[in-house]
């Protein structure tokens, strides 16, 4: 009986966290990382402050929480792409053109504390995960250690123009950009 409660208390903190979790991103979605506090977390998730302090001590654990989430999601896509061993590019410009439509939010989000990482180191293992894995993908496309660092860039800008351009995103645009930077993607 013992384990079945111990179970049951950790299923249900894990919960938990994962809604603090959420809230934060809607809170970082509709007003930005410079709203988060572990006040306005608490508020938008209907629970006590202190809660949110419980699991989360420091702001910047909240922080690297929220990204974790969103960033390990990304990741998880860009290993099924790679994974797949179909037209990466492809992939990664359907991937990345999600941002203009229903994962606008989640892309917004994770933006915005991928770049608030530039202030906070506490972020930036979390943040370079991201890019990291699409130099994994770029370099199943070319040997080419620049070509590769270019296609890592092209993503990266091209879903900073699709969130800015607030527009509508062509897959078969970006899959041309990227095409471009790093020609055919025959798996290397």
């Amino acid at each position: 009986m013992g384990d079945e409660t111990t179970d049951g208390r950790k299923a249900r903190g894990q919960r938990r966290r994962a809604e603090i979790i959420e809230a934060t991103l809607r809170v970082v979605q509709r007003d930005g990382a410079a709203g988060v506090t572990h006040r306005t977390v608490a508020a938008e998730a209907g629970i006590p402050t202190s809660l949110s302090t419980y699991y989360f001590a420091t702001l910047d654990d909240l922080l690297v929480a929220a990204l974790t989430s969103v960033t390990d999601a990304y990741t998880a896509r860009i290993r099924a792409i790679i994974d797949d061993g179909g037209d990466m590019l492809r992939g990664l410009a359907e991937l990345i053109a999600e941002s203009a439509g229903p994962g606008r939010d989640r892309a917004l989000a994770e933006r915005e504390l991928s770049t608030l990482a530039a202030r906070r180191p506490a972020l930036r293992p979390i943040a370079r995960r991201w890019r990291a894995h699409v130099a994994e993908l770029a370099r199943h496309c070319t040997d080419d250690a620049r070509a590769a660092a270019a296609l890592v860039a092209a993503s990266d800008g091209l879903c900073a123009a699709i969130l800015i351009d607030d527009a509508p995103a062509d897959p078969g645009y970006v899959q041309a950009v990227l095409r471009q930077v790093v020609g055919p993607c025959d798996a290397v």
